[in-house]
C-alpha cells in the first residue's frame, strides 16, 4: 500500500518562478529523494510517492510552503492504493495508487485538495473534513503559511523555541497558529491516520 500525491501550482505564472520552485523542491525533498520519490514536470506539476499515513501531512506542508508566496496556492490529489510497477522515476511507476491519484486530480474543480482510495466510504468522510479544513487553509496569508510550515516541520519544538527560530515573539507565533487553525489541523491529521490504518 502506498500513497501518491499529484499536484500543480495555482497562479504559477503570477509568481516569481525561482521562489516558488525552490519552495516546492524543498517541500518535496523533506519527504523523499528525487526522482525515486518525487518529480516536477511540465513546469509547475509534481508527483510524490509517500507512506499513506503521512500523505495528508505532506499535502498540507506543501500547501503551506507554496502559500508563503503571495497569490499562489496548490492543487493536490492524494491517491491511495497498490504499486504494481516500480520505476527509477516516480512518474513512470504504476498501480492503483497512481491511477486513483490521477483520477482524483482530474476531478479537482471546486476544491484544491482531495483523496481517492479504494474505499468510497472513507473517501467521502475524509473529503468532507478536507473541504471544511480548506475554508481556513485557503485563506492563509504568506506570514501565516510560513509559521505553519515551520511548525509542521518542527513538531517537537515548543512555541517558544519556534519563536526563537523564526525571530518572532511567542505571542505572535501563538496568534498565527490559532488563526491558521493549527491545533485543528493536528487533530485532522490524527483522525486521517486512524481512518487510513483501516485500509493498510
Amino acid at each position: 500500500m502506498t500513497a501518491v500525491l499529484t499536484g500543480d501550482i495555482i497562479n504559477s505564472k503570477q509568481g516569481t518562478t525561482p521562489d516558488w520552485i525552490l519552495n516546492l523542491k524543498d517541500a518535496l525533498a523533506f519527504f523523499g529523494s528525487e526522482p525515486t520519490h518525487w518529480e516536477i514536470y511540465r513546469g509547475d506539476s509534481f508527483q510524490l510517492e509517500i507512506d499513506p499515513l503521512r500523505a495528508l501531512e505532506a499535502a498540507i506542508y506543501i500547501k503551506a510552503s507554496i502559500k508563503k508566496e503571495k497569490n499562489l496556492d496548490v492543487r493536490i490529489a492524494i491517491g491511495i492504493g497498490e504499486k504494481n510497477y516500480t520505476s527509477p522515476q516516480v512518474t513512470s511507476s504504476n498501480g492503483t495508487a497512481f491511477i486513483n491519484s490521477g483520477e482524483c486530480f482530474d476531478r479537482l474543480k471546486k476544491t484544491n485538495l482531495a483523496l481517492q482510495s479504494n474505499s468510497p466510504e472513507i473517501d467521502e468522510y475524509i473529503n468532507l473534513l478536507l473541504e471544511l479544513a480548506l475554508l481556513t487553509m485557503n485563506g492563509w496569508l504568506p506570514a501565516t503559511a510560513t509559521i505553519v510550515r515551520a511548525a509542521l516541520r518542527n513538531q517537537d519544538l515548543s512555541q517558544r523555541a519556534l519563536a526563537n527560530m523564526l525571530d518572532k515573539s511567542q505571542s505572535s507565533i501563538s496568534e498565527a497558529l490559532s488563526r491558521a487553525g493549527y491545533d485543528e489541523i493536528l487533530k485532522l491529521l490524527q483522525l486521517y491516520q486512524k481512518k487510513i490504518k483501516t485500509l493498510c
